[in-house]
């Protein structure tokens, strides 16, 4: 039987010390659960007996669910769950980092979606056509891996699909994130994942590949992204943004975000400088493959020949315009009339001499 926390057991917590711990299964009343949320707005511990102050209660400090869910738990311990003070702070932080995402521009309109994998098969997501920067606990939806919604009074994302197959093909995927950062975005346009050997925070925290381009939402662009996350954690898809995913929590998978688009934005300005583009050496990039691999980061190139690792690829830095060189007439001009003016030309010429 589910154990009910009630405002006194909450404040029987905070009074002796041990904080603010309860199971995700539990029952927590009404009186409580705003209770609780204060304690997170405010970090008051006055709220609770009217002394000291007391830590925001975050999903680091709740416990998870002693028992292990799944699409098939019975309903009732699915909406347990998924009203629980743990699962509410997960909703926080896919929150936290839509509005990130949204004042970084990486959004427009109701674009991007993130998901945070909370069970054998089922997942926390953003709903479909609200914007990032507006994002709100109440509007998270509970998916199960094959995209029906089981809890959540908005519909989920559109795109579920993408991050639930990215999840069932890479187990250790505890979190998505989907967004189009113009910079970054530019380089999936063209279908060409950033030159390598730059900067070390990018070599580190990211490794990139490049997905060919499908319908958004659609079950083969999922496909095409999920067969990648072996290999990739940063994934351009082409025509359309990027989508990233972490072994640790949604917080990560938005950092590689940043950093794509900050070395993208970077490399792109270096390219017009007019000055040579200066990479690391072999050694070098063997070191940080080093501390990536100590990460549990996950690169194709970790293993390689230190002679086998930096690659600018197609890539050319700064812009180029065309100039017509070609000996044909000029778009509009008349040759027979140019010849007439000639003549007339070399006529009245000859008169004057």
């Amino acid at each position: 039987m589910s154990q009910v926390i009630s405002v006194r057991d909450i404040q029987e917590m905070i009074r002796t010390g041990q904080g603010v711990n309860i199971p995700a299964d539990a029952i927590v009343t009404p009186s409580a659960r705003e209770l609780l949320q204060d304690i997170e707005t405010t970090g008051a511990r006055a709220i609770a007996t009217g002394t000291a102050t007391a830590a925001p209660v975050t999903a680091d400090k709740l416990s998870p669910p002693t028992k292990k869910l799944s699409s098939k738990s019975p309903k009732a311990e699915l909406e347990a769950f998924f009203n629980s003070p743990y699962a509410h702070s997960l909703k926080e932080q896919i929150c936290e980092m839509g509005h990130r995402l949204w004042k970084r521009a990486y959004v427009d309109g109701n674009g991007g979606n993130m998901a945070i994998r909370v069970g054998e098969d089922i997942a926390i997501c953003t709903p479909t056509l609200v914007s990032k920067g507006s994002l709100k606990p109440s509007d998270m939806c509970l998916v199960d891996f094959e995209g029906n919604q089981l809890c959540g009074t908005k519909k989920r994302t559109s795109e579920i699909l993408m991050h639930l197959q990215m999840m069932k093909k890479q187990p250790k995927a505890i979190a998505t994130c989907h967004c189009h950062p113009p910079y970054a975005t530019a380089f999936a346009v063209v279908g060409q994942a950033p030159p390598t050997c730059m900067l070390p925070e990018y070599e580190v925290f990211c490794s990139v590949g490049v997905a060919p381009y499908r319908t958004p939402g659609s079950p083969e662009m999922g496909k095409l992204v999920a067969d990648m996350t072996d290999d990739y954690n940063t994934i351009l898809m082409a025509n359309h943004g990027v989508v990233t995913w972490s072994h640790n929590n949604i917080e990560e998978a938005y950092w590689r975000m940043e950093i794509i688009e900050a070395y993208c934005r970077t490399i792109v300005v270096a390219g017009q400088l007019g000055k040579p583009i200066n990479t690391f050496t072999g050694p070098q990039m063997k070191e940080i493959l080093n501390i990536k691999q100590s990460l549990g980061f996950v690169d194709p190139r970790i293993g390689m020949k230190e002679c086998e690792l930096c690659d600018s690829g197609d890539w050319r830095p700064g812009a180029t315009s065309q100039t017509n060189t070609s000996s044909e007439p000029t778009v509009g001009l008349d040759p027979d009339a140019e010849a007439a003016v000639k003549a007339i030309t070399d006529q009245i010429l000859a008169q004057m001499k």
